[in-house]
């Protein structure tokens, strides 16, 4: 618990050093104001997704190469969180925690990243995505995630701080006991 605890404050505290207008005004409380919210077109915005994209296509075809190195070494910081929920999840910091976990599941999977929800504000930003997972056994059935990527720029270049995933999908706003189906 006290593990959970601090990564929350290290969330708090990494929103909170990008300035106190990283949040919304108004917080919203349907899932379409919050799409709103999130989503609100401007150039800054455009640019971040543009950015964040170019990583995503970057991991993706990391993955179809089996090339774990590549995605821990140039989609995340040194300093990545990554939070699996659910009873049997973990809590992995920094590259060297992260990297056994890649090594095993880009072994006989692919992933295809599908932003839902997207937010930046400086040099801070979010996304909200469904990342689907297929395998190369033809056997084992598909599913989704749905994945909070953190983000920050550092010397001009984004890079994923931190995640958080649990089986289910944003786009159908379900979390799932069990992986839900990858579309």
């Amino acid at each position: 618990m006290k593990r959970v605890t601090a990564l929350i404050v290290v969330a708090a505290a990494f929103w909170a050093t990008e300035g106190a207008a990283v949040a919304p005004a108004h917080t919203p409380t349907t899932p379409a104001a919050a799409k709103q919210a999130a989503s609100a077109e401007s150039p800054e915005l455009a640019a971040f997704k543009k950015a964040i994209r170019t990583k995503y296509d970057m991991k993706e075809k990391a993955f179809a190469n089996h090339d774990a190195e590549t995605i821990v070494t140039r989609f995340y910081a040194p300093d990545v969180i990554s939070v699996e929920g659910g009873p049997d999840g973990g809590i992995y910091v920094g590259r060297d925690q992260i990297r056994p976990l890649y090594q095993r599941v880009v072994k006989d999977s692919l992933v295809k990243v599908d932003s839902v929800y997207t937010y930046v504000n400086g040099n801070a930003g979010w996304d909200w995505t469904d990342f689907h997972v297929r395998f190369t056994d033809g056997k084992t059935k598909p599913f989704t995630f749905a994945l909070l990527f953190l983000w920050a720029r550092e010397n001009g270049e984004w890079i994923c701080k931190g995640d958080y995933f649990v089986t289910g999908s944003f786009r159908t706003g379900k979390l799932a006991s069990e992986p839900a189906p990858a579309p």
